[in-house]
C-alpha cells in the first residue's frame, strides 16, 4: 500500500522535482488513499485513475505542481472527455470536449487529476446532500455534513486523500466547505479568475472558481496558477504586484481590523461560532492589530432577495443550457424539488426584478467599500452553526409538497409566497458568505477553533475589492500563531 507525505501541495511538488519520490508513486498513493476514504465519506462521483496513472508516468508533466494529484469538483468547469454531471440525472451522459479556462490552467501548473468530486443538485446549496449522488459526509464526524456545494472536494482534502482540490464559490461554497472540514478556504474578488469560456458571469457574477486546501501557502500558490483574465473577459480584479505566493510570511504591518459575531443573513450565532470570532479577535490584538467590534451596516431583506432572485435567473439559464447540450427538454422530473422552484423563480422574474437585485448588491458593494476606507479586514464567523447532520439542511417533506404543488401550478403570487419563506427561514445556518458574491470583494475562511464536539469551526475574513494580498499576509501570520495542520479527522488517510 502506497503512503501520500502527510504534506501539502507546495511540499510534495518539492519532494517530486528533487527526485524523492515519483509523480507516478504520488498518484498511485493518492488513488489508494481515495480508495481507502471514499466509502465512508462519499466525496467521489467519477474516477479518473487510469487517466492519471498514465499521465503520471508519460513524463511529459511540468509547471510548478508537476505531478501533484488533485480531485475536480463535478461543478465550475468542464473536464474535456470526462463526464459532467452536476449532480443532476438530467445531465447523465453528458461528456463535454474542451476544458474550462481553469482546469486547462491547472493542467500546465502540472496537476494530475485522479476523481471528479461530490456537490449537491446544480451546485445550488450549501450541504451535499443529492437525491442522486447520495451525501458526503464529514471525516470529522459521519453524521455531519461536508457543506457545499464543494463538499466532496471538502471531504477528500481534509481526510488526506488529496492534498488540494478544485471548487467554486457562488454563495460560501468554498468557505462553507473549508469551515465544515477544517481547511482554507478563498473566494477571491470578482474577476480575479476567469469562468470561461462555457460561463459567463455564473449567477450574474457571484460565482468565483478556486481551490481548498490545507495551508495558507497553497491557497496563495494555486491563486498564482488561476489568476487573470481570459482574453474577451469583461473586466478584471484590480492589479496585484507581484505572486500571491510571496504576500505568505510577509509582514502585514498593523491592520485596522473590525469584529462582529452578527448573522448577516440569519438571526442568531451559535456560541462555539461566536467564541471563535472573539477568540481570533483577542489573538489578533495580540498580533499588535488594532482591533474593535463593529458591523457592516446594510439592507438584509433587500439583499436576501436579490440573491435569491439572481440565482433563480442563473439556475434558469443554466437548465436552459444543459437542454442545449444534450438535447433533451427538462421536466420536472427531472430535478430535485427546490432546483425546479429556483427555476420558475428565474422564469417569472422580469427584467425590473433583475435590475433591483443588481442594484441591491451594488448597493451592498459601495457601502462595503466604505466600511473598509474604515477598516482593512473585516472577521465574521464563516457559518453561524457548527456543521449540521445530515438531513438537516435540504428541503422538508411539508417544503416538498408545497412545491410539488408550485410545479403544476406555478403562479407567481404562489413562487412569491414560497420565496419569501425561503428567504425568512432558509439562512439560520449558512447566513454570512453570500454578501461577499454579491459585492465582489475577496472572503477567505480560515480553520481556527473546533467546537465542543469536535467539529471544525471556521472564521472569516474579509477584505477591500483587490485586497487578496492583506488576507493572505494575516492568514499567514495566523496560521503561524495558531497552527492547525496537524490536528486531523477521524477519517483520515494518514
Amino acid at each position: 500500500m502506497n503512503t501520500l507525505p502527510d504534506t501539502d501541495a507546495t511540499d510534495l511538488a518539492r519532494r517530486i522535482a528533487q527526485g524523492e519520490l515519483s509523480a507516478a508513486e504520488a498518484v498511485d498513493a493518492a488513488i489508494d488513499a481515495t480508495e481507502r476514504v471514499n466509502p465512508q465519506i462519499n466525496a467521489v462521483v467519477h474516477k479518473m485513475y487510469d487517466e492519471a496513472r498514465k499521465l503520471a508516468r508519460s513524463g511529459s508533466l511540468s509547471g510548478p505542481f508537476a505531478g501533484v494529484p488533485m480531485a475536480v469538483k463535478d461543478f465550475d468547469g468542464f473536464v474535456a472527455g470526462v463526464p459532467f454531471t452536476a449532480s443532476t440525472r438530467f445531465l447523465d451522459g453528458f461528456v463535454p470536449t474542451r476544458d474550462a479556462e481553469v482546469i486547462a490552467r491547472l493542467r500546465r501548473a502540472g496537476f494530475v487529476f485522479i476523481a471528479k468530486t461530490n456537490c449537491p443538485e446544480l451546485a445550488i446549496l450549501g450541504t451535499t446532500e443529492s437525491q442522486w449522488r447520495g451525501a458526503a459526509h464529514n471525516p470529522w464526524h459521519l453524521d455531519h455534513t461536508t457543506g457545499g456545494s464543494s463538499g466532496g472536494s471538502g471531504a477528500l482534502v481534509a481526510s488526506r486523500a488529496v492534498p488540494v482540490a478544485h471548487g467554486g464559490d457562488g454563495g460560501g461554497s468554498l468557505r462553507i466547505p473549508a469551515s465544515a472540514n477544517g481547511l482554507v478556504g478563498l473566494k477571491a474578488s470578482r474577476g480575479r479568475i476567469p469562468t470561461g469560456p462555457d460561463m459567463g458571469e455564473g449567477w450574474g457574477g457571484y460565482v468565483q472558481f478556486g481551490a481548498l486546501t490545507r495551508t495558507v501557502r497553497d491557497t496563495a500558490a494555486l491563486l498564482d496558477v488561476l489568476a487573470g483574465p481570459m482574453a474577451g473577459d469583461p473586466y478584471a480584479a484590480p492589479h496585484h504586484e507581484g505572486t500571491f505566493a510571496a504576500e505568505v510570511g510577509r509582514a502585514p504591518g498593523k491592520l485596522r481590523v473590525a469584529f462582529t459575531t452578527h448573522s448577516f443573513f440569519g438571526k442568531a450565532t451559535d456560541p462555539a461560532c461566536a467564541a471563535a470570532v472573539t477568540q481570533t479577535a483577542a489573538l489578533l490584538s495580540e498580533l499588535g492589530h488594532s482591533v474593535e467590534e463593529a458591523t457592516p451596516a446594510f439592507d438584509r431583506d433587500a439583499l436576501v432577495r436579490a440573491y435569491l432572485v439572481q440565482v433563480g435567473v442563473g439556475i434558469a439559464a443554466e437548465i436552459d443550457d444543459m437542454a442545449h447540450w444534450t438535447g433533451k427538454t427538462p421536466r420536472p422530473g427531472d430535478f430535485e424539488p427546490g432546483t425546479w422552484f429556483l427555476r420558475q423563480v428565474g422564469q417569472a422574474m422580469g427584467g425590473l426584478d433583475l435590475q433591483r437585485a443588481r442594484d441591491a448588491a451594488q448597493a451592498a458593494g459601495r457601502a462595503m467599500g466604505a466600511f473598509h476606507q474604515r477598516y482593512d479586514v473585516l472577521v465574521s464567523p464563516t457559518l453561524a452553526h457548527p456543521p449540521a447532520r445530515l438531513g438537516e439542511l435540504g428541503v422538508k417533506p411539508s417544503e416538498r409538497l408545497g412545491l410539488a404543488v408550485l410545479r403544476t401550478v406555478p403562479l407567481r403570487s404562489a413562487i412569491e409566497a414560497a420565496l419569501a419563506q425561503l428567504a425568512a427561514h432558509n439562512f439560520e445556518k449558512t447566513p454570512n458568505t453570500q454578501i461577499f458574491n454579491q459585492t465582489g470583494q475577496p472572503a477567505l475562511s480560515l480553520p481556527l477553533h473546533w467546537s465542543p464536539d469536535g467539529l471544525p469551526v471556521g472564521v472569516q475574513f474579509s477584505a477591500a475589492m483587490g485586497g487578496e494580498g492583506v488576507l493572505l499576509r494575516l492568514a499567514a501570520q495566523l496560521e503561524a500563531a495558531r497552527p492547525w495542520i496537524d490536528r486531523k479527522p477521524k477519517v483520515c488517510a494518514v
